[in-house]
């Protein structure tokens, strides 16, 4: 905690950086994000109880909240990056940063955006990933202007919506699942999560997210936010992640993988010995400094031109899975 205290910036932003390769040996560039800020909060409360902690979750809610138009929606950039006016605001970030401030019991017009997550749906009633013009009717003036915000740069606009423009990626509406919890209308996206997990396509079943281990995470956190009904995939994935253990206790490829995929096991219920040799393995690999390694979160696009990451964002990850093995298993015995 006192590393990520003292790698905080001073508006309660994370540094996060964009590199070509996982382990993000080769360039790193600095880029300012909201979503990594958010990301990384939520990996936090569980800790919210330690000062230390607790100074670092209001400096990031005070920098998320901020970020924040008077409609309740969130770009990925930060409003200092000169891409926040080119790029469209979009479902994940809203709903990551909307959790994150509920918890943190910060007032936030809730029923505005969660309305506009429902009219952003595509005809298979999944979720779209951008706020941008699709191709059905709607009175919602908030996705209105939200979508013709684009077009003051046109070019750009046009070239997004042609690459980007319908997306409908599965581990983002993981994520709006976790936000918008087991209603009617997220029914399809429980039942596509499902059929994704049984058809073993959780290495390509979205643009951004592409590992296995994230897309696990993802779902595990809405199951433990209380959408009980992904319990059919619940063995399945623990079995996934159970087979790629090493003998030092890794999970995956990476000390990375090792916190998220330990995240998972304890959201889904599982106790396995593995899960206690990863909590170990991820004690051992410690940094110095208090830090853990580097390592790439989610990606440009699905050749992996590049990605985003940083140690802080590797830290709050592990910090998350020791807390909730600490807080699960440990207080429990």
């Amino acid at each position: 905690m006192d590393y990520l205290s003292q790698h905080q910036y001073p508006n309660g932003e994370f540094c996060s950086y964009i590199s070509p390769d996982d382990a993000m040996q080769g360039w790193c560039v600095t880029d300012s994000t909201v979503f990594i800020t958010s990301v990384m909060g939520s990996c936090l409360l569980p800790l919210s109880k330690m000062p230390v902690a607790e100074s670092i979750l209001s400096r990031a809610t005070g920098f998320i909240r901020y970020q924040m138009t008077g409609t309740g929606v969130w770009n990925f950039y930060s409003i200092i990056h000169p891409m926040r006016r080119i790029l469209p605001y979009d479902a994940d970030s809203l709903s990551f940063a909307s959790h994150f401030l509920r918890e943190r019991g910060e007032p936030i017009p809730e029923r505005n955006n969660k309305q506009l997550l429902l009219d952003n749906r595509a005809r298979n009633g999944l979720f779209y990933t951008w706020f941008v013009l699709h191709p059905k009717l709607h009175t919602n003036k908030t996705l209105w202007r939200l979508s013709l915000r684009g077009f003051r740069t046109p070019v750009h606009c046009f070239l997004f919506l042609l690459r980007n423009g319908e997306d409908v990626n599965i581990g983002v509406n993981a994520s709006i699942l976790s936000y918008l919890g087991d209603i009617p209308a997220t029914a399809p996206v429980i039942n596509e999560i499902i059929k994704m997990i049984v058809g073993g396509r959780e290495h390509d079943c979205d643009k951004w997210y592409r590992n296995a281990f994230v897309i696990y995470y993802l779902i595990g956190r809405a199951y433990s936010l209380g959408v009980k009904k992904l319990q059919p995939v619940a063995e399945i994935i623990i079995e996934r992640i159970l087979a790629t253990v090493s003998a030092d206790g890794q999970l995956g490829k990476s000390i990375f993988d090792t916190a998220i995929g330990a995240t998972t096991l304890i959201n889904l219920g599982c106790s396995a010995e593995a899960l206690h040799r990863a909590i170990n393995f991820l004690i051992k690999q410690q940094g110095a400094h208090g830090e853990w390694p580097r390592w790439l979160f989610f990606y440009f696009d699905p050749a992996k031109t590049y990605g985003w990451g940083s140690e802080e964002l590797t830290t709050a990850f592990c910090l998350e899975a020791i807390a909730r093995y600490k807080f699960d298993f440990t207080d429990a015995d």
